[in-house]
């Protein structure tokens, strides 16, 4: 993590231009439902998980095989008091080659520790980004929320507790 956001990293054997193609299909290893472009500079995506979290997205950067950068435009969770927490934040991926290895390294700036879903949203990217990104660029296949269920046991939490305040509303 940097002082100002979250960060992960990894490496693998591939190539830098394997992981930049792996990194613009955000489809792959994020989530099969994002619908928009991920793929140019302006182009604009949206992410749903339930009724839990949705965002909308716009792609700011792209050097090919080696940077994508994203804006948070809007953003809504279910789960925290201000549902807004990401709108604002940026996530970057930069990638690197050493010694015949790559490194990406993901960094979501605005994603700290005082934010209501930093726990959740740092151990889904966590997973999205260190395992599935990881492995759809080493072995061809991600782990993608491909059913628009949870995966993760914060999702679960999230939409549990998404359950609990409805029926406490009605």
């Amino acid at each position: 993590m940097t002082g100002t956001g979250f960060t992960t990293t990894f490496t693998v054997d591939q190539t830098r231009a394997e992981a930049f193609a792996a990194v613009l299909d955000p489809r792959g290893w994020w989530a099969e439902g994002i619908d928009g472009r991920t793929d140019e500079v302006g182009a604009e995506f949206t992410y749903a998980f339930e009724d839990v979290h949705r965002t909308r997205i716009r792609v700011t950067d792209i050097e090919p095989d080696r940077k994508v950068s994203w804006l948070v435009l809007e953003n809504h969770f279910n789960f925290t008091q201000d549902d807004t927490e990401w709108t604002g934040t940026t996530m970057t991926f930069d990638i690197t080659e050493a010694d015949g290895a790559t490194t990406v390294r993901f960094t979501h700036e605005g994603l700290v520790p005082a934010y209501e879903c930093f726990e959740a949203c740092s151990t889904g990217w966590t997973f999205y980004v260190a395992t599935s990104l990881r492995n759809l660029i080493a072995t061809g296949t991600g782990q993608p929320n491909a059913d628009g269920r949870p995966r993760l046991d914060t999702e679960v939490a999230a939409v549990e507790a998404t359950g609990r305040r409805a029926a406490a509303h009605a």
